[in-house]
């Protein structure tokens, strides 16, 4: 569906402490090498040590990593040669403009940012899939700020996702609840997305 609807990357959502859509590794892996070149398949893990995470891109064929916690500098140097042709995106969850640091800290060590609006330090960690909006003023100082892509994500739905684009211009985008209906992918929500991003472009 998401693919038939414009999709050029397709995230595949590992165990995570909060949110919807994970899949089992199982799954991720049976889907994995269906999908088409040219479309993209984005592992998202929670994980935080190189070695779990080069693990479970072997077990799941994705060709990117989308990291959606903090890793050390350490880590995404293994990772790069353990997996050199996958792509590394980080998750920065904009809670304030000490997020700008945080994407400025980590860009050179990765192919593209993803910004979203979890909670990674609350007592039950949010790393994804809130629905929430984030400040995009500090989404465009990212964008301005570092030198690799930038993906925006968080809340983004059919009647936000103009203004979104227009305020961070980011390279990509990423959406999920603005586009479920009891927790699954809704096609008529889906394709008011995709024309309102085509408008926007």
């Amino acid at each position: 569906m998401a693919i038939d609807a414009g999709a050029s990357a397709l995230g595949l959502v590992s165990a995570m402490p909060s949110g919807p859509g994970p899949i089992s590794e199982e799954e991720i892996s049976q889907i994995a090498p269906k999908i088409p070149p040219g479309v993209a398949t984005f592992l998202l893990t929670c994980k935080q040590n190189a070695s779990e995470i080069v693990d479970q891109l072997h077990r799941t064929h994705c060709n990117t990593i989308q990291l959606c916690d903090e890793i050390s500098t350490r880590d995404y140097k293994q990772i790069r040669r353990a997996c050199p042709a996958v792509r590394i995106v980080q998750v920065i969850h904009v809670q304030d403009a000490n997020s700008l640091d945080e994407a400025n800290a980590v860009a050179a060590h990765v192919d593209a940012i993803l910004l979203d609006s979890g909670r990674p330090r609350a007592t039950r960690k949010e790393l994804g899939g809130t629905g929430r909006v984030h400040d995009w003023t500090v989404s465009r100082r990212i964008r301005d700020a570092v030198n690799v892509p930038v993906f925006l994500a968080g809340g983004l739905r059919p009647d936000n996702v103009r203004d979104a684009t227009e305020q961070v211009q980011p390279f990509g985008l990423d959406l999920c609840t603005g586009v479920r209906t009891d927790g699954r992918l809704d096609a008529d929500k889906l394709h008011a997305f995709m024309r309102a991003v085509q408008l926007s472009s």
